[in-house]
């Protein structure tokens, strides 16, 4: 049996009312459809006879249901509410496991003594590392890299030379982060001439990068992804690109060099932004959206190339009708035809 969690304390950590008893205990967060007595479980939009089947221990719900013999945590989000409590429940206090013997540190390197390096890592010249930081096996952090605290590097990592990670990040497994950009200048002769990226990256505190995800170093200058974004999967930052605070990138998202996204922007997998492109804050763009343009504040578009989103519907349920609409084109158009040769006949 794993630690166990009063329902009352649960619904002050969320912030939500709590109908029932406050010293009901919990030992984890469990599917609705699967909760016994120990669990706790949270229905998004509930119905009446599926709560009077539920087996679950506590409930968050939108609202209170006087006939549910359980407790219930009543938060008027109660997606939000159950991850505050889900994180909480799950959370387990930092272990120091200190430095792996078959870990290499390099020389000059300032590493805090409450850290976990695993096996295999490679850390090079003269990086920083502050404390509670765990590096996972065979990642490689290279010179003059610099990581703050509370953050976690998953195994399998690459940081090139004079990455900056700030606190309380998470960088997933496959990640590179500092990786030359892609930038070439093509001569007269069709040769492809490398221009030299010596910036460097900056990951600002409480940044998560989804697994195998890549963040390409400035060419000059910095690339930067600001406080509170979140990456999912596969998503690839270019070169000198400035992405702005808590913004959600999903799956296979691809920021174009020196494009700067403003705050709290949201796009959905495969959306692609143009490189120089400027983008306000609160941006929504649909799945494999083509950004290839400036988009103001709080513009909500699709489409390749983006449109609004709303003109956007109208014209996909045009385009799914197109055979049709040039059928009956070439229809009127031969009657059109037919009627100016019967016009100039007489």
């Amino acid at each position: 049996m794993g630690k166990k969690f009063r329902t009352g304390e649960l619904a002050v950590l969320a912030g939500a009312d709590l109908h029932g008893d406050p010293d009901r205990e919990v030992v984890c967060m469990a599917p609705f459809g699967e909760a016994d007595a120990d669990d706790i479980a949270f229905v998004l939009k509930p119905d009446e006879s599926a709560l009077a089947a539920s087996r679950a221990g506590a409930l968050i719900l939108p609202r209170y249901f006087p006939e549910v013999r359980v407790p219930q945590i009543v938060a008027g989000n109660v997606a939000l509410a159950a991850a505050v409590i889900h994180n909480h429940m799950v959370a387990r206090p930092f272990e120091a496991r200190g430095i792996h013997a078959t870990a290499v540190i390099g020389p000059g390197c300032e590493i805090d003594g409450e850290v976990s390096i695993a096996a295999g890592a490679v850390i090079g010249e003269g990086v920083r590392i502050g404390p509670r930081v765990t590096v996972g096996a065979n990642t490689v952090v290279g010179d003059g890299c610099v990581i703050g605290s509370d953050t976690v590097i998953h195994a399998n990592v690459t940081l090139y030379e004079r990455v900056e990670i700030g606190s309380r990040v998470i960088v997933h497994s496959g990640c590179v982060l500092g990786a030359d950009g892609f930038g070439f200048v093509t001569d007269s002769s069709g040769n492809h001439v490398k221009k030299p990226h010596v910036g460097r990256v900056v990951i600002e505190d409480d940044v998560e990068l989804g697994a195998n995800s890549c963040v390409d170093r400035a060419n000059l200058g910095e690339t930067r992804v600001r406080r509170g974004v979140r990456t999912d999967n596969y998503v690839h930052i270019g070169h000198n690109a400035d992405v702005g605070e808590n913004c959600l990138l999903v799956a296979q998202v691809a920021i174009g060099g020196s494009a700067v996204l403003g705050r709290n922007c949201v796009f959905a997998g495969q959306v692609g932004v143009k490189d120089h492109v400027r983008v306000g804050d609160r941006v929504m763009a649909g799945g494999k959206t083509g950004i290839h343009c400036d988009q103001p504040d709080g513009a909500v578009i699709s489409g390749m190339p983006a449109i609004p989103h709303r003109q956007w519907l109208k014209a996909s349920k045009v385009f799914a009708r197109l055979p049709e609409i040039e059928r009956e084109l070439r229809r009127l158009g031969s009657i059109v035809g037919d009627r100016e040769k019967e016009g100039r006949k007489t």
